[in-house]
């Protein structure tokens, strides 16, 4: 008796025998194997391209001849002649199996194909979204037979794809019939599936084959800015990101003061929710634009924050996040429609994921690094720090993970530093302070070169120095400490004791001056004692929270450490253990993760899965309270010294000298020096 030919799909490795006739695309969806359709194999998606192999396979044990798939037909003539086919490359809902086959389903018709961030971590992200489109052809009506057009419309699902019920977003059932009428009894449907085994619902419809595509938005909704990435649902390319400010910086640049302005001003919940409403719709006009897409793609936006900006998104008063036992009003996921939210900009019926939140200060934003970095599989313990205006702090290896929030305050942001600025073409993002001759380099965004390199003035004539931004902060403190012009303590020597006219007084104290740009109308950029003690105040809140957890943990020590935030690909490791934000590790373990919250909200847009996951994680991670821990304020003075007071840096000390000067205590000798008491 003949057997039936072998059809075996590749990269998958899933193979079974099929009857003579059987398109590939049947083959494939009776296997399970990842091969992707729109048109519900009409031959006009080209989504099911797949390339046949042929020739002998010793090791799949066939032989695969010219003749194993049916010639090319008029269908996928024309759509070769009209789009183009790749050579060799065959539509699968046409091609038969006509014998033994080896068949490789390319990454681009692959459902859950990975796609690479090109970033710190280049993390890749397994496509599954909650939403899909389905092309379908709809009964007309029928006098004979008086069911709705949305009626016949499910049934269309149902018979053509398998999808036994649906329901409709109300803000679609206006403009239903203009769509079937208008496509000629043709329409694509984007049906959103919030979760295994719920009832997929219709949020979008186009007349006939809709090929423009369907997008989605992550957005990071930090307390100083919100970042967010245009994302193709279909294949998971970002195809703009764009940023802005976060306009309740105006109620207060920390979240306690944001709580404070709720709680003090009868309304002030409801000024702050509709002041990111409106910004989250200035955003989405923008960043479709840069994308070239009309807004109306946008079907679906995931969110992560912190928990005050979580509340204030959904319009909840945050005042019970200002006071203990610091309760959420939620801290499930959520799933919501953005005319649930007021959001204007995007279509009523997208979809809204909102992830969950881990305890009361730490939030959607901690859940979203802990989906990016996932710590609870570390192999090592791995500190990994989201550095903002309120950080997040993760601690976990295979055994257990622990979760904090630490507030930095907006410092690191370049806020509440006299020359601070955010990060903008013209700001200085690196410095470099000779330790002989005191005299600082730097290197400003937009610009690659350093200031005393050839051709520093003619690049930067355009943007100028107008300030310095987070990461340059870090950096001119760091230096300073390195060469001498700042003591343990953070105290800034004048200029007799630290040998450089840069050192000048201002008032009781000095400061630091690195680029006078006052000749050419330009700012003079200085590092004061007042931003020195912002500085320590973040870096102490940081360092503590880290202490905490690893107290918890009954260690003194990290294996790696994994910085991330918006800027954490701008800080350097050395810089940032000079100044003790981290514990001390070796160099090579300190890396970057880039804006892993953002990525954590790419990798929820894109998968289902990866919503599931996060959302049973978070009841996995332990929550450790700093605001009510009696040893955080011990953590906290131990570490406003530079590096630190008490806890060793061995590993930094072997990188590099920290001159042990002092200018708080002592005389000063004859040269205007102090000296050290002993």
């Amino acid at each position: 008796m003949t057997q039936d030919p072998l059809v075996i799909f590749t990269p998958s490795g899933k193979r079974g025998r099929f009857a003579k006739g059987t398109p590939v695309l049947t083959a494939a969806r009776q296997l399970g194997v990842d091969l992707d359709s729109v048109c519900g194999g009409r031959g006009i998606c080209s989504k099911c391209q797949v390339q046949p192999s042929y020739g002998d396979f010793s090791k799949h044990g066939v032989s695969v001849a010219d003749d194993a798939l049916s010639d090319r037909n008029a269908v996928e003539d024309r759509y070769d002649r009209v789009r183009g086919l790749k050579p060799g490359r065959r539509l699968g809902c046409q091609a038969t199996v006509q014998g033994d086959v080896v068949i490789d389903v390319p990454p681009e018709s692959q459902v859950h194909r990975q796609v690479v961030r090109k970033a710190a971590s280049d993390k890749p992200i397994t496509m599954d979204p909650a939403t899909r489109l389905y092309y379908v052809e709809v009964a007309e009506p029928d006098m004979h037979d008086p069911t709705g057009d949305l009626q016949r419309l499910a049934a269309a699902l149902r018979d053509q794809w398998g999808i036994a019920d649906v329901t409709l977003s109300p803000a679609l059932l206006p403009s239903l019939q203009k769509h079937l009428r208008k496509g000629g009894w043709t329409v694509t449907a984007a049906l959103h599936t919030p979760h295994t085994g719920a009832t997929p619902q219709i949020i979008a419809l186009w007349p006939g084959l809709h090929e423009g595509g369907i997008y989605g938005l992550a957005i990071d909704l930090g307390s100083t800015t919100v970042a967010a990435h245009l994302t193709n649902l279909d294949t998971g390319a970002v195809i703009a990101s764009s940023g802005i400010m976060n306009p309740q910086i105006r109620f207060g640049e920390d979240l306690m003061s944001r709580v404070s302005y709720a709680m003090m001003n009868p309304g002030g919940e409801v000024e702050m929710t509709r002041a990111v409403r409106e910004a989250i719709d200035t955003l989405t006009q923008d960043i479709a634009r840069d994308g070239g897409i009309d807004p109306e793609l946008i079907v679906e936006t995931v969110f992560v924050c912190n928990p005050v900006m979580h509340h204030l998104l959904l319009g909840i008063d945050p005042v019970e996040l200002g006071q203990a036992p610091f309760a959420l009003a939620t801290s499930d996921a959520l799933n919501l429609s953005a005319r649930d939210i007021g959001l204007q900009a995007l279509p009523h019926s997208a979809q809204i994921y909102v992830l969950p939140c881990i305890a009361g200060h730490v939030g959607a934003d901690a859940a979203a690094v802990a989906l990016s970095e996932r710590p609870d599989q570390a192999q090592e313990l791995t500190l990994i720090v989201d550095v903002g205006t309120n950080a997040e702090i993760l601690l976990g290896d295979g055994t257990r993970t622990l979760a904090c929030s630490s507030p930095t305050g907006p410092a690191f942001e370049g806020a509440q530093i006299s020359s601070g600025q955010r990060a903008a073409p013209g700001a200085i993002e690196a410095i470099r302070i000779d330790p002989v001759t005191k005299e600082p380099r730097f290197r400003v965004i937009g610009c690659d070169l350093w200031s005393d390199e050839d051709g520093f003035v003619l690049q930067t004539a355009q943007t100028g120095i107008t300030g310095i931004c987070g990461s340059g902060i870090i950096e001119a403190v760091a230096e300073m400490r390195i060469a001498g012009l700042l003591d343990a303590s953070g105290l800034i020597g004048g200029a007799e004791a630290t040998g450089t006219a840069r050192c000048q007084p201002t008032g009781r104290t000095h400061e630091y001056l690195i680029h006078d740009g006052t000749a050419e109308g330009g700012p003079r950029i200085t590092v004061t004692q007042g931003d020195i003690r912002a500085i320590q105040l973040a870096k102490s809140a940081l360092y503590a929270g880290a202490r905490l957890l690893m107290d918890t943990r009954g260690t003194d020590t990290v294996a790696q450490v994994v910085l991330a935030g918006a800027f954490g690909a701008h800080i350097s490791p050395l810089h940032a253990m000079v100044l003790g934000m981290i514990p001390d590790v070796p160099l090579d373990r300190v890396t970057s993760a880039g804006n892993a919250a953002g990525h954590g909200a790419r990798i929820a847009l894109c998968s289902l899965t990866a919503r599931r996951e996060i959302e049973a994680l978070v009841h996995k991670i332990t929550k450790v309270e700093t605001a009510i821990e009696p040893k955080f304020q011990e953590h906290f003075v131990n570490a406003n010294a530079i590096p630190h007071a008490t806890d060793p840096f061995p590993n930094l000390l072997t990188e590099v000298t920290l001159p042990d000067v002092s200018f708080n205590a002592g005389t000063e000798d004859k040269g205007g020096r102090r000296r050290r008491r002993r």
